[in-house]
Formats: structure tokens, sequence, C-alpha cells
């Protein structure tokens, strides 16, 4: 994954340890700067000194219960995303939830894919995105890939095309290099494409 300029802080609240290493790990390996708290009594604490941009925040806990949590959390910060998830959604909690900011409800158990969309969501809906260039290159590449699979061209055709090695082809369409201007416009023209088509919907 490429480097990023500032990577997105995020506080993960359940008391269940098992759940907030599994979380830990995969939205680690996503980039993002993770902590966990398994006390939710510790959590406002947590959240003032943190610099938080998103805390993850179960309901359901023995000491202290989520919507509580989260009233404590909108006493000293009313800007940073909260996001619910619980294994016993109830339309009273969702409406609470909503009522103090809350920015998502979700109900467990729910996929990594589906838990990166809701991530997704809440860094375009706060503004967050940590680094321009990086979503362009994997726009860049993702939309290469899909022009390129649409024409049934491998990447070793595409290298001929081009004159660019498989190496680098590959480098480009998984967004871990930047290509050149030229580089770009070598790719279109074997696509039969508009420079401007790379880009996608950037």
């Amino acid at each position: 994954m490429p480097k990023q300029e500032a990577k997105l802080k995020i506080l993960i609240v359940d008391d269940d340890p098992a759940i907030c290493e599994y979380m830990e790990t995969f939205l680690t390996q996503d980039g993002y700067e993770v902590r966990t708290q398994s006390d939710p009594a510790a959590v406002v604490e947590e959240v003032k000194d943190g610099g938080y941009h998103l805390v993850i925040l179960d309901l359901m806990m023995p000491k202290l219960h989520g919507i509580e949590v989260l009233k404590r959390i909108r006493k000293v910060d009313t800007d940073v995303a909260i996001v619910i998830f619980t294994g016993y959604p109830s339309l009273e909690t969702a409406v609470e939830s909503m009522k103090l900011d809350a920015v998502d409800y979700i109900k467990k158990p729910f996929s990594i894919d589906e838990f990166r969309e809701v991530i997704q969501r809440v860094i375009r809906k706060k503004g967050l995105i940590r680094n321009p260039e990086e979503r362009l290159h994997k726009v860049i590449g993702e939309t290469i890939r899909s022009l390129r699979k649409t024409r049934d061209l491998t990447l070793k055709q595409m290298s001929r095309r081009t004159g660019l090695s498989v190496s680098l082809l590959s480098q480009i369409e998984r967004a871990e290099s930047s290509a050149s201007i030229s580089s770009l416009y070598k790719i279109s023209a074997a696509l039969d494409s508009r420079l401007t088509d790379l880009f996608g919907e950037f």
C-alpha cells in the first residue's frame, strides 16, 4: 500500500477483546491508525486526548451502555464521526444514535467488505480524504484494469502495445506505482480510449 500522508485515526470500543483484536487487525492492514478500548468508562478521556477521526462503538457493554458513552463523547467532541455497531439492533437505539449524530448504525455480524464501505461513507461525509493522490492512483489503476479486461487483453499484450513492462503495468493497475502522463497516454492509445477516460469519476 502506498505511503499515506496522514492516517485516519480510529478508536474501537467493545468489551469483547476478540472483536477488538479482529477489527484492529483488518483496519490496520487497510492503512488506518487503530486503537482499541475495552473499558467504556475510559472512552471519554481517550477521545479527549486521542485526536480521533472515527469512533466505532458497541452498544451492549456490561459497565456502560453505548448510548450513554455516545452522550458523554458528544459533550467533549461534537465533530468526531461515530459508528454504532450492535448484535442487538432496535429502532429505539437506532433513532437515539442518529439524534446524537452517529453517522451509521450497523448490525453484527458484518462482512469486512460491508464495514469498509461504511468507513468510506464516513470518510466522504466528513471530508476525511487522507491522500487524494493515493485515491487518484487507485481510480486510474481500477479503470485501466477494467478497460483492459473489457477488451480481452492480457498484461503481456498491453506491454507489447505500449512498450511498457508487464511489471510496471501490473503495478499501475494495483496502484502501487504512479504512471507518468507519457505512460498513461500510451495505455489510453493501446486501449483505444481517451486519456481522460482513465481518470474514471475522480
